[in-house]
């Protein structure tokens, strides 16, 4: 069975990018420009893992994740934090809100894909 994946940013760039080296990797894919959109297509169609920008509209990825994380019926989807503002401490509140990885842009397009086949596979074998 594929994973389906959630991709979450509000770059209409960046999204497609993504979006088009997962379903390139054999994935399912869903995309959402905000919070909102996000936790719909959560609803519609549980994804295994989100990569999900942290730098969006109205409520931001870190409290998202805050969200996600404390409902018993979405915390077990693995978020992956994506950003281009990757300063000192960043990552640490990432994790710290919930996030299970971690990858600045520009998005390595070999190593995302990687990185998002091993989340899935380390968390299956659990």
């Amino acid at each position: 069975m594929t994973a389906r994946i959630l991709i979450v940013d509000d770059n209409p760039t960046n999204l497609k990018l993504v979006a088009y080296l997962m379903r390139a990797n054999g994935y399912d894919v869903d995309t959402a420009a905000d919070a909102d959109a996000a936790v719909a297509c959560i609803a519609a169609h549980r994804p295994r893992l989100m990569l999900l920008d942290l730098q969006l509209p109205g409520v931001d990825g870190l409290e998202l994740t805050r969200r996600l994380k404390v409902d018993p019926k979405t915390r077990d989807i693995i978020i992956v934090a994506v950003t281009a503002y990757a300063m000192k401490g960043d990552e640490d509140r990432a994790r710290a809100a919930g996030c299970d990885d971690y990858v600045t842009k520009p998005i390595d397009t070999r190593g995302l894909p990687a990185l998002v086949a091993r989340l899935i596979a380390t968390r299956e074998s659990a």
